[in-house]
């Protein structure tokens, strides 16, 4: 059992967290292009989704409106976060060409 009194010398051996050392090279995931494509096509794909969750709503198939609400709100986060990292990425594109 450790002594746990204020003062008290430390055995046994520190724990300290493994550094991972940086990669060179591209992500393992694949190019920016690549990750900003499947974020448009996943954001699409949740639109269409929420689009036909509605339409079988309102068509009066057996469709939870909790499940329809929510489709739609994921759908329109979903655009939001996509509008955003466009407006950011068209701002850090002006500010680099304004430092050239």
């Amino acid at each position: 059992m450790a002594d746990l009194r204020i003062g008290a010398p430390l055995t046994g051996p520190l724990e300290r967290p493994e550094i991972a050392a940086p990669q060179s090279g591209p992500a393992p995931g694949g190019s920016f292009g690549d990750l900003f494509k499947k974020a448009l096509n996943d954001t699409s794909n949740m639109q269409d989704n929420a689009q036909d969750m509605i339409a079988s709503y309102l068509r009066g198939e057996p469709v939870e409106l909790h499940q329809v609400m929510a489709a739609s709100e994921e759908a329109s986060i979903s655009l939001e976060l996509l509008v955003e990292l466009r407006n950011k990425l068209t701002e850090a594109y002006r500010t680099v060409m304004n430092i050239q």
